[in-house]
């Protein structure tokens, strides 16, 4: 079932990704080809889940950050290549470990690791997976690079914690909201665009802006993703749309509607995901609560002023093709709504 809502009228999507691919093409075939090779395991299972998630379709929009931030500073070698590497095995892992947290069936279109291998090996593929980024980041000799990296797994993971405390939980404001996506996704945004200057030896200025413009344009991301559950087609989803509310998770459209309702509203709200009464009939009355509310048009505003603060971080750094490059990302990933 698809229902969709139109968020904005009248504005064409002009704003594109192609010019990141374009610049990192070269580069993200040298990233592409060590995928394969350090998914690789004589164990079959390893490669066989590893591979199914990483050969279904993403953009790998995480690992090109990595690339075109080390060239921007005029990076020469080939650590960057396995820093992106690392970059997208440590999101690869994520999603593996999220399908089983979730109780997910499809990604991206497909059947999910999980229910094809089973939970167990999907968080155990993952597990080997960040042992594999790991070694990479060790090889690149970047203590640096390193300690973002790793701290960024530690906050992901906090960040899934975090998630599991608010799950089904419609007493979840903003602000907690706000702090689970800010770990969850966020942070390996963050990570990925500010060890590119790393590696390229750059200075903290230059760490500081990429890490701002990448937290920022993680939160906008999600908060368009959220929008997109509610508003979106399942074809441009990878998923069904309302599959957030059919498991009964927490995200800001649904915030903004149950703390903007009346007492009904927010009973039924309670009923839909604390209870898990979730039905096509159900999800039919949460849209209308999400549109009556401005749920959706609120959330893309949110995420706008993300898009906004990404933008004036990378503002004051040299006029480059990859600094325009990373600025077009931004009105890409707010304008895949219209």
């Amino acid at each position: 079932m698809g229902v969709v809502i139109p968020l904005e009228e009248g504005k064409n999507k002009q704003a594109s990704v192609k010019p990141l691919v374009d610049l990192t093409r070269l580069d993200m075939d040298r990233v592409n080809q060590l995928i394969l090779s350090k998914a690789g395991s004589d164990v079959q299972m390893i490669p066989e889940v590893a591979n199914h998630l990483i050969s279904s379709g993403g953009k790998r929009l995480r690992p090109m950050l990595t690339l075109a931030a080390a060239q921007m500073f005029g990076y020469e070698g080939d650590g960057h290549i396995k820093l992106a590497t690392s970059v997208e095995f440590m999101h690869t892992a994520t999603l593996l470990h999220d399908d089983v947290v979730d109780e997910s069936d499809l990604r991206r279109g497909k059947s999910t690791a999980r229910m094809i291998w089973g939970n167990q090996a999907s968080v155990l593929v993952g597990d080997f997976l960040l042992g594999q980024a790991f070694k990479m980041m060790v090889e690149t000799g970047s203590m640096d690079a390193l300690d973002v990296l790793a701290s960024a797994a530690a906050v992901i993971a906090e960040g899934e914690v975090l998630q599991l405390s608010v799950a089904k939980n419609m007493e979840t404001t903003e602000d907690d909201y706000l702090s689970v996506i800010r770990a969850k996704t966020a942070a390996l945004f963050a990570a990925a665009a500010e060890v590119g200057p790393i590696i390229a030896g750059n200075d903290k200025s230059a760490r500081s802006a990429l890490r701002s413009y990448g937290m920022n344009l993680g939160l906008a991301f999600q908060l368009v993703d959220d929008a997109l559950d509610y508003g979106g087609k399942a074809a441009d989803l990878g998923k069904n749309v309302g599959d957030d509310f059919r498991e009964g998770k927490i995200t800001l459209p649904v915030i903004l509607s149950y703390r903007r309702g009346t007492p009904e509203d927010r009973a039924f709200w309670k009923t839909a995901i604390e209870d898990g009464q979730s039905s096509d009939e159900n999800l039919q009355q949460a849209l209308g609560l999400i549109g009556k509310y401005s749920g959706l048009t609120d959330t893309i505003a949110r995420a706008k002023h993300y898009g906004a603060i990404a933008r004036d971080a990378l503002s004051p750094l040299p006029a480059s093709a990859h600094k325009a490059a990373l600025m077009e990302v931004i009105d890409f990933c707010i304008e895949r709504v219209n």
